[in-house]
Formats: C-alpha cells, structure tokens, sequence
C-alpha cells in the first residue's frame, strides 16, 4: 500500500507556523508528483496549541490560560482535535500519494493500516502499543499519539504527535474537555487519559525512519 522508500526532510527550528507551512507545501509536492513522497520529523521549543481545522476555539481551549502564559493558537489544516506541542512531544508529517488500494479501503481503512504501521514501529513485548479509536496510539488504554490527516485527490498528509517526555500538566492547563471523544476515553479527564511513552526520542525517530524506509 505504501512506497517502497520515503525521503526525509529536514526540519530545522521553526516556529509552529513554519511547521504547518511546510507541511502544505510537501503536500502540495506529493500532489504533483508522487515521488515527492517524504517524512518530516520536528520538535517545537516553545509551547503551543494548535486546533483541527474545524474546531471551536472557544469550546476547546482555555484562552485565557494561553494568554497568560503567552502561548499561541494556531489552526492546522488538518481535521481532529486540537493539541498540544511543546519539548517532549516529536511531531512528523507524512506526506503519501493516495494508494491503489484506496478504491476497496477507502479512507478509513487506509488510515487503519497506516495506523496499524505506526503502531508496530514502537510496540514490543514490554510495550504493548495498540491503536484506539479512529487514530489514537495507547500504552496501557492511556493516549500518547494523535493523528490527523488532509486529503487531496492524489495525494494525503498524516500529522501525527507523540509525547515522550512531555509535561503533561500543560494539557489540563491549556485544553478544555473536547466536545468530541472517543469510546474508549470514557469521559476521563486529561490527566487519567494521556500519558508520555516511555522511548528516547532517538529510539522514536530511528524506528519510525525504519519502518518507513526513509533514505
């Protein structure tokens, strides 16, 4: 289903919105030429919250909050919930062109596959990873990844997030309860529902590269 080999782009230091810019433009890439197809892997230095393209700000985020403690809000282009990026969170950004396979799985199962890849990337004996919901990864039922995509005809792009060593506080501080949640969350606040998986950050990116293939 997917390419045999991705390309890795590098990602330097960047505000969040140079982030989201670039995934656009490694989109836009993918869409016209589909051995365009690469991975980006980056990290934020600053904390920052970022919404799905159709999520009520006001409903998702504690504003003030953010205000407070000077950290932006900014709206991907993406689709799911809204987030919160920071040191000890790796984000990466897949950009594939939509496979052959699309026509009998559709997006859901497209996603589910890719999901399943992730999954298997950072799972082991000691570390049963499993995918919850539509595009979660869990460690002991609690979320550590977030995933979200954007679909163009020929071409897709997967954000995910995965917190590592993240201060996990900040998420109560800065998010409301979302209005939407999956089964599994069972209306558990955000401090019995998120946890941080317990991998270097070296160990996450040497085994999403290598899952991938990236060159």
């Amino acid at each position: 289903m997917w390419p045999n080999s991705l390309r890795l782009l590098e990602s330097a230091s960047a505000p969040a919105s140079e982030h989201l810019a670039a995934d656009a433009a490694l989109l836009s890439n993918v869409e016209a030429d589909c051995s365009a197809a690469g991975l980006r892997i980056w990290e934020l230095e600053q904390y920052v919250v970022i919404a799905g393209k159709s999520n009520d700000l006001s409903r998702e985020v504690d504003l003030a909050a953010c205000a407070a403690d000077g950290v932006p809000v900014l709206r991907r282009s993406s689709g799911g919930g809204t987030v919160v990026l920071g040191p000890g969170c790796l984000c990466f950004s897949l950009a594939l062109p939509v496979p052959a396979e699309f026509g009998s799985h559709g997006i859901s199962g497209v996603t589910a596959a890719l999901m399943q890849k992730l999954a298997e990337a950072w799972a082991d004996a000691s570390r049963p990873v499993a995918v919850a919901g539509i595009s979660d990864l869990t460690l002991a039922d609690r979320k550590f990844s977030g995933n979200s995509q954007r679909w163009k005809k020929s071409a897709f792009l997967h954000h995910g997030t995965v917190l590592y060593d993240f201060d996990l506080p900040r998420i109560t501080r800065y998010l409301r309860h979302p209005s939407r949640e999956p089964d599994y969350r069972r209306g558990r606040p955000h401090a019995e529902f998120v946890t941080n998986l317990p991998l270097s950050r070296h160990d996450l990116t040497t085994a999403l590269k290598s899952s991938w293939n990236v060159s």
